[in-house]
């Protein structure tokens, strides 16, 4: 579904992907793994077109979109749940996900996606009234995934879901997320917790310093020494 090619992307003079490439096939759930600061976040955003490619491909459906703006990826159903959640919190949770339904096919559908994201998230159908920001952390959550549900994603992009949840919110979110990828959503998961990311994708990258310096299968990745001493110790 998305081959990345040796891109390359610089914020000013300062490069911060070094070519990357990376894979994500049709149903997979992938995970893109790494400490703070090792890029990960500049990744999603470049591939949804918020970044701009200085180098190399980004090919989704067998078509290069690199060049493409942020609207008409959105519109092709590449969908990023952003880092933060980045909510209107004065909205109501019925408006945020009303926000999701972007482009005239998600608008046309709205109601009936609406109803599918309310089944998996039944408590946003209690708060709908309720403004976005006066939600829990964990619940906040499930708006900002709910909310990109609701613009028929064909490759669903997480970008670091389970941040500033406790434990238990975490298990949950990362329980919903295989739930979605159940249904049939490909999943791109940028993530911290390496080990819980691991444990419900099929591959896995890690980065650092906006290289991949390690790729594989991930109960191969889950058994690696470096990465045990580098990552398990550390981020889980």
């Amino acid at each position: 579904m998305l081959t990345i090619q040796e891109i390359e992307v610089s914020y000013g003079e300062a490069q911060t992907l070094h070519g990357v490439s990376l894979q994500v096939g049709k149903g997979e759930i992938v995970s893109v793994l790494g400490a703070n600061g090792a890029g990960k976040s500049t990744l999603m955003n470049t591939i949804s077109g918020l970044n701009k490619v200085k180098k190399g491909r980004i090919i989704f459906e067998g078509q290069a979109i690199e060049h493409r703006s942020f609207h008409e990826r959105v519109r092709q159903g590449i969908i990023q749940v952003p880092e933060g959640r980045k909510l209107f919190p004065d909205m109501t949770v019925f408006e945020n996900l009303e926000v999701g339904a972007y482009h005239r096919e998600a608008r046309k559908n709205f109601r009936a996606n609406l109803k599918k994201v309310l089944d998996i998230f039944p408590v946003l159908e209690e708060r709908k009234n309720q403004r976005a920001g006066t939600l829990s952390g964990g619940e906040q959550q499930m708006l900002a995934i709910g909310r990109g549900l609701v613009g028929i994603p064909k490759m669903l992009m997480l970008d670091e879901p389970s941040l500033g949840l406790s434990p238990l919110l975490v298990k949950n979110v990362f329980q919903v997320v295989e739930e979605i990828h159940r249904v049939g959503i490909t999943i791109l998961l940028v993530e911290q917790n390496v080990k819980l990311a691991l444990k419900i994708s099929s591959r896995g990258y890690i980065l650092s310093q906006g290289r991949i310096v390690m790729e594989g299968k991930s109960p191969d990745l889950l058994d690696n020494e470096e990465v045990k001493k580098a990552y398990l110790g550390e981020l889980t």
